[in-house]
Parts: C-alpha cells; structure tokens; sequence
C-alpha cells in the first residue's frame, strides 16, 4: 500500500516502521514551525534517499487530491502541528498518533502537564481523524510507567519508542485495526501551557520548582530573577536551611545564578534572555 505521511523530525520512527512493513512512501509532510532543537535536516535527507517529495507546509484539499491521483490510500499523521482537512473523499485511511491515552489528554502537547501532575503511567494512542482534533476512534494504545524523577526528555523518548512499536503493528494490518477501532467515551482536552504552567514560583519548595524544571526541560520554563526575565533549559536544587526572601539572588558564578526557594536553593545553570523561539529568528 502507498501513504503519506505529516510528522516531525523525532517522530520520524513512525515513518520508519510504515517502511519496514512494506509500506510505499509518496509524500512527506512537515514544517518549519521548529524549535532550535530540532531540524528538518533528518527528514530531508530521509526523503531524497527514499526518493520522495518533501513539503514543509500545512496540507490543503488540493494536496489530498494530488495524493488520490498518485495512488496513495492512506495518511499518517505524528506530531503534525495543522489541522488535517477532510480527507475521506479523497483517500481509504488516515490515522494520527497522539502522545497520550486517550480519551485522557486530547490536545497539541500534554507531555509536560503529565509529568507536572505526578503521573504514574502514561501512555500513547493512534486514532481515526476526524474534523474536531483527537476525538476519532482508536485503534491502538500503549501504556509505559513514568519514574518520580521523569523529564520532558525521558518522556519523549518513551513516547518515541512507544509509537514506533505502535506504528509497525498498526502498518503490518491497518485494515484489521482500522475496523476494530472502539469510539472514545468522555475524556477532556489539554490546551498548550500558558506561561503561568512554564514560571518557576520561588516560594514553593524546591521540589516543587524541580518538578517545573523537569517539566518543561529543554523547552525552557522561565523566571524573573532581579527584575530580568529569563528561559531556562537546565537546573538544580537542594534542600537547605537559610534565612533568606524566596526569590532572592544568593549567589553568582559567571552565568550560574543560585536563588533561594523556601526551602532550599536553586542553581540556575543554563539559561537565556531570549526565549527558544526569539533565538530561533536569530538563527535565521
């Protein structure tokens, strides 16, 4: 069977495992809408080597059509940032791997609210797609635990592995899956977080404050430190007696801030004025 897929460039193992099942790739879809920590540069290369498109744009009707006309009968869908227009006058099948259990969690990016509410279990599901995002039946589901000390990376690449396994069972017989689907029963949504998700609260405890750190990872969470806001990609704390105002600078070397926490000390380690997406424009 031929397909397409719209994915990312560390989802690409959703790609992989259509391939590795005998799946023909006719088209990849992804974007430019990165952060400075990924680059399409993996995906481009993916595509010139199995000789195929590349477009780095929201797909429109006229996409799907031009996907009908090349014999392709199925779109895969993985991290995706647009809306999927209908797609079922055109093609037999599309499906959309989400980072997470579904019904539980619909939404662009819940990875970082999962480990901010001390989840102990996660887990990835492959959906239908329909018009209203996440809400298609399911096909398939993965369930992995999450440790104490989970980080948006470790999630990630849990989610990683969970998909590829996911994928090469869905691609080795969509039609079976795609008929045994089971329709979702509640669930709710999780919109992107807000800043106020992403600030570190120096009155809280620092494992409070870690459990934000890890969070967001290298997605940065913030701070104001002297009256300067600043996006920080790596941290640590400890728990120490003092005597000083949560919030108050401590201590400096070079670019290492320490800040007091209400009951302990946090070490800001590396950090930015300039958020992920201004460096991004700058690197332009």
């Amino acid at each position: 069977m031929r397909f397409a897929i719209a994915t990312v460039p560390r989802y690409q193992v959703v790609l992989n495992a259509f391939v590795e099942a005998g799946w023909e790739p006719v088209k990849i879809f992804s974007t430019n809408l990165l952060s400075t920590l990924e680059s399409n540069s993996v995906l481009l290369d993916r595509a010139e080597r199995l000789r195929v498109p590349i477009q780095l744009s929201k797909i429109e009707p006229r996409d799907l059509e031009a996907l009908a006309q090349a014999g392709c009968t199925t779109l895969v869908v993985a991290g995706h940032p647009w809306r999927i227009p209908e797609w079922r006058p055109h093609l037999q099948y599309a499906v959309n791997f989400h980072p997470s259990p579904l019904p539980e969690a619909r939404g662009p990016y819940p990875h970082c609210r999962a480990i901010r509410e001390r989840r102990r279990e996660w887990g990835i599901s492959c959906h239908k797609i329909e018009t209203s995002f996440d809400t298609g039946d399911v096909l398939a589901q993965s369930r992995f635990a999450m440790h104490a000390n989970e980080t948006h990376e470790t999630l990630d690449l849990k989610i990683q592995f969970a998909m590829a396994v996911v994928a090469l069972d869905i691609a080795r017989d969509l039609p079976k899956h795609w008929a045994a689907a089971k329709p979702q029963q509640g669930g709710d949504y999780w919109p992107f977080d807000s800043d106020a998700d992403r600030t570190l609260d120096f009155t809280q405890s620092v494992d409070e404050v870690m459990l934000k750190v890890r969070a967001c990872g290298l997605l940065e969470c913030m701070a104001t430190v002297e009256q300067q806001k600043i996006h920080i990609s790596r941290a640590e704390g400890w728990v120490q007696a003092h005597g000083f105002p949560p919030g108050t600078l401590v201590h400096r070397n070079g670019k290492h801030l320490v800040v007091a926490a209400a009951d302990g000390f946090i070490a800001l380690l590396e950090w930015s004025t300039l958020s992920l997406n201004e460096r991004r424009v700058h690197h332009r």
